[in-house]
């Protein structure tokens, strides 16, 4: 495990600090062309992560504390769109606000284009705001009823309550998602590429200074910067997320709550026509995909054609690429958490943590760095097997987010459990294997989904690795996409979130099959 990390998470870094020379750094930090573009990126970054999280607060707070209608219909929306891959977002913007797109020329007869920053933030926050509902639905659902119900029988309002008791008791994870949010907004390169425009930010410059112009130390010299505002935000968010953990620790369990005090009909209307307009968005996103890719010629030529599904078959290729290499980087990140979370919280061996501080170091770099880095790394070693490469790169981007998932569930699992299996003469990976992976695989499984469905779309690390050999869907969606072939590439998208559907059906079925036979035998 350390000459994995070492290899796979160090060495790449070392390389890009070691690329750009002092010329690239004086380069870069005179030029008015880099400081706009920095400001871009830290405008950008405020403005998606602000208000990613008031739609998505306000989205939880209407599912779990308000009594509006289709509730769980609404609670749906946002889980669905995280589990679609990350180019829908981009891509269906583009058919829905575009300069031909469904609701600005077709609905509202307007020939305006929202290239540039307030596109750019409208996509952005359709993309990120599920993330703020997930944190702060939980959150809302583990506060103690009992002090809401204090503050009523104090004669307090339902605005009062929400902005005197809720809010605060839900500040620290608020804070989280925030900074989650904030650092996602820094890695994320495929909607600035199909949409931003001349709206330059430093994730796309990192990949265009490098294709484009063949400067490795610039490109370097600005994933540099990228990466010293992910890392802050990212220690910030594990400091936060420690205190929201302590806090919700002295709250407390729920008791028996009070009836609920019922909405007022206008706060009910507002939040109903709220989760209503966002649901709706959400859900045209996957109807323009779905109808682009039978369009002739998206807002020109309406008539219904299947030539761009035929066309499908040209990308064969792209297709069992994404899926396999998808599939396989899921399945070593997943094991490679899983090893590393047993020896960091189950072990006393040592070094580790260096292993704990390695294994989350990619989830504080932006995605367009990790791939510059596995590019450069890739040529001083002189490999060129583009396909190990890629894998690589997915099973490393995506460790992070497993590790913490099965972290926490390991952390459920009681100790005294260890100590008997040991004191019947079980060793190490005998308790692992036996005991603590079976109980774990709930939370291996949600990892394994999480990472085969964000390789199947992903485009931010692997856009530097990709070879004529080793073509990927999601890249060739981007493509088409510039080159304005809207229904090839709605065609092809959609046939790949399908396919990451039917996958994930397969999956989940699989898992019921394997709990059934289980429960049968205990019986």
């Amino acid at each position: 495990m350390i000459f994995i990390l070492t290899a796979c998470v160090v060495f790449p870094l070392l390389s890009v600090g070691l690329t750009p020379k002092l010329k690239d750094f004086s380069s870069v930090l005179s030029s008015g062309v880099w400081h706009r573009a920095m400001l871009n990126t830290l405008l950008e970054c405020v403005s998606s992560t602000l208000l990613s999280v008031l739609v998505g607060y306000i989205f939880a707070y209407a599912v779990v504390k308000a009594d509006i209608p289709f509730k769980k219909i609404f609670g749906i929306i946002p889980i669905l769109h995280l589990m679609t891959p990350p180019f829908v977002g981009g891509l269906s913007f583009i058919l829905l606000f575009g300069r031909q797109g469904f609701f600005t020329k077709t609905l509202l007869g307007l020939d305006v284009s929202l290239y540039g920053f307030w596109g750019l933030l409208i996509a952005q926050v359709l993309c990120f705001f599920p993330i703020s509902y997930l944190m702060c639905a939980q959150v809302l659902r583990r506060i103690n009823p009992s002090l809401e119900q204090a503050a009523r029988a104090m004669g307090a309002s339902k605005a009062r309550i929400a902005f005197t008791v809720t809010i605060p008791l839900c500040a620290n994870g608020i804070l989280s998602a925030a900074l989650f949010i904030a650092v996602s907004v820094l890695s994320d390169f495929g909607n600035p590429m199909i949409v931003a425009g001349r709206f330059r930010v430093l994730a796309v410059e990192v990949y265009t200074q490098l294709t484009g112009w063949v400067s490795a130390g610039t490109s370097a010299v600005l994933g540099i910067i990228l990466v010293i505002p992910s890392v802050i935000l990212f220690i910030l968010q594990n400091r936060f997320m420690k205190k929201q953990e302590a806090k919700f620790a002295t709250i407390g369990q729920k008791g028996s709550p009070l009836p609920e005090k019922k909405s007022s009909p206008a706060t009910k209307i507002f939040l109903t026509l709220f989760c209503s307009v966002i649901s709706l968005l959400v859900l045209a996103q996957f109807i323009a995909i779905l109808a682009g890719a039978f369009q002739k010629i998206w807002g020109i030529n309406t008539a219904f054609t299947l030539d761009h599904i035929k066309m499908i078959g040209k990308y064969g290729v792209e297709l069992r690429n994404s899926i396999f290499f998808a599939f396989v980087a899921a399945l070593f990140s997943t094991t490679l958490a899983l090893l590393i979370t047993f020896f960091v919280s189950r072990t006393s061996l040592p070094c580790k943590k260096y292993l704990d501080i390695c294994v989350q170091i990619p989830a504080a770099v932006p995605g367009s760095l990790f791939g510059l880095a596995f590019s450069l790394a890739s040529n001083r070693l002189n490999i060129h097997f583009s396909a190990l490469m890629i894998v690589i790169a997915m099973t490393v981007g995506f460790m992070p987010f497993s590790y913490r998932i099965i972290s926490t569930v390991f952390s459920q699992i009681k100790s005294s459990l260890d100590d008997g299996a040991r004191s019947l003469g079980a060793d190490k990976m005998h308790l692992l294997t036996t005991i603590l992976a079976p109980l774990s695989s709930g939370g291996i499984f949600s990892s394994f989904i999480y990472d085969f469905v964000r390789g199947v779309g992903t485009i931010s690390a692997v856009i530097f690795l990709v070879s004529f050999n080793t073509p990927l869907a999601s890249i060739k969606i981007l493509n088409l996409a510039e080159q304005g072939e809207w229904g090839k590439s709605a065609a092809l998208a959609t046939i790949l979130t399908a396919l990451t559907f039917s996958v994930l059906l397969i999956g989940k079925a699989a898992v019921k099959m394997l709990e059934s036979k289980k429960g049968e035998k205990n019986d």
